[in-house]
């Protein structure tokens, strides 16, 4: 079964063979190419200090993003090219960095070079929005970001694209059938069909899915699992796709947050921020709006928005498939209704309808790449004034994902107005009861539920530029 993992490295094709499945790609290239320049800070995706750019065949066009190293399998590497900070030699942000004295002990410079390298690459107009994004997910402790964001800058202002792939060799690299890779005891399979995908998780039904590692990846370097067997969704053609039908969206298993952003949000600029604080960048690049979901954590934040929607999850298996509303999926603790054998093929969310009104919030400690202490979404079904149906959820209230029922029962049949939105407020603390953790207490869990459904009310009902008070729950 034993294959040959190839791939791009800077400008050279690499061969890989022996190293175990679960190499990272930083211990790769730190170890096995002496390619020091990236960095091992947080090794679970979080400081940017081992930022590479990974570039892949989409179409006829090779696309590249940032990605943490740290925590990204080297098989996943198959078919794809890699970027280090030693092939850029001297490139805009590299001179930027120098002339706005933009670095001091210089182990976080090589992530922010290549954070801010891709995104002049993918937008050369980036906005100081854009800029703060990208590097949102690199920790310095020297600087005070000042002098980097005066480099990004300038650099901004040279717009010179300076990653040249070799589109010709990268095509060559290109599979058409499932990889499959042995090495020191562990199996990794890279499916190209929902069929072969199908298929080979019938015949090792034990074995780890992967999709964008942000959370596997941890299993392995933090908390030294052995993964004996992976399977590969990243490669998966139909898992990759995104469809927009009358009835709505449709979002592939394998399909990432960065990828699915501008679609999601579409639906409303709550959501499109929720989305930007999800992790930061290179997060995104990786992490799946699938994975997130199977993964089952009662802190997801793509959660709560996308059960207020009313979306749907599709299941597959190769005895068949089945949907059923993505609400009932998440049954206790990390215990989801998820068979042997069955992966998630695609989200459904319905589209939304001009008489819905429909808010989600995010609040941590952070705004930036932090895990949400509360994640609350609201979505009203509205008949004039009168409330005809109504969809609320929140995640880091409970063991799972979870609608509030009691809540939404006291607030269908009733008009929008304070009072109503008072009294539901009152009954978020039947519909939960929540715990203390090194988040946040439970009595703040509770206020702020309660106070993210004011919110909610006061968003929906008075008109932005209106003079109000914001009379929330004393606690």
């Amino acid at each position: 079964m034993s294959d040959t993992i190839k791939f791009i490295l800077n400008d050279s094709v690499r061969e890989v063979s022996g190293l175990p499945p679960t190499t990272t790609i930083l211990q790769y290239l730190r170890m096995q190419e002496r390619l020091t320049g990236t960095k091992e800070g947080c090794a679970e995706g979080d400081c940017g200090a081992c930022t590479v750019i990974v570039g892949e065949m989409s179409g006829d066009e090779a696309v590249y993003q940032a990605v943490n190293a740290c925590i990204v399998f080297l098989p996943t590497l198959d078919g794809r090219h890699i970027i280090t900070v030693e092939h850029l030699k001297m490139n805009p942000v590299q001179k930027a960095m120098v002339s706005c004295h933009g670095s001091q002990c210089g182990f976080c410079t090589p992530g922010f070079v290549m954070s801010l390298s891709a995104l002049l690459h993918n937008k050369p107009d980036a906005s100081d929005e854009n800029i703060q994004d990208a590097i949102a997910g690199n920790l310095c402790r020297c600087t005070g970001y000042r002098p980097i964001l005066d480099a990004a800058r300038a650099a901004n202002k040279a717009a010179e694209r300076s990653l040249a792939p070799d589109i010709k060799t990268l095509k060559t690299l290109q599979r058409k059938k499932m990889f499959a890779y042995e090495a020191a005891g562990g199996k990794f399979f890279s499916p190209r069909t929902v069929e072969e995908l199908a298929k080979v998780l019938a015949q090792y039904p034990a074995a780890t899915l992967l999709a964008g590692g942000t959370d596997v990846g941890l299993w392995v370097t933090k908390q030294h699992m052995a993964l004996d067997t992976i399977i590969y969704t990243g490669n998966v053609k139909e898992l990759r796709q995104i469809g927009k039908t009358p009835a709505g969206l449709e979002i592939g298993g394998a399909v990432s947050y960065a990828r699915a952003f501008d679609a999601l949000a579409a639906y409303d600029e709550s959501l499109e921020e929720l989305l930007r604080r999800l992790g930061s960048t290179q997060v995104r690049n990786l992490g799946t709006v699938g994975g997130n979901i199977a993964n089952g954590s009662p802190i997801g934040d793509g959660m709560p928005p996308l059960i207020a929607l009313g979306a749907k999850l599709a299941l597959r298996s190769k005895a068949g498939a089945r949907t059923l509303p993505l609400e009932d999926y998440f049954i206790a603790y990390r215990k989801q209704d998820r068979k042997q054998g069955e992966f998630v093929e695609k989200i459904i969310v319905p589209a939304k309808p001009g008489n819905v009104l429909f808010k989600t919030y995010k609040i941590s400690k952070r705004f930036d790449q932090d895990i949400s202490a509360v994640c609350g979404a609201f979505a009203l079904t509205m008949k004039g004034k009168v409330i005809v149906g109504a969809r609320i959820a929140y995640g880091g209230m409970a063991a799972t994902p979870k609608r509030a029922a009691k809540t939404e029962k006291t607030l269908q049949g009733r008009e929008w107005t304070e009072a109503t939105a008072r009294q539901a407020m009152a009954s978020i603390g039947e519909d939960f009861s929540p715990l203390s953790d090194m988040r946040a207490s439970a009595e703040y869990r509770s206020i702020v539920a309660a106070n993210l459904l004011y919110r909610f009310y006061l968003e929906t009902t008075e008109a932005e530029t209106a003079t109000r008070v914001y009379n929330y729950v004393e606690g």
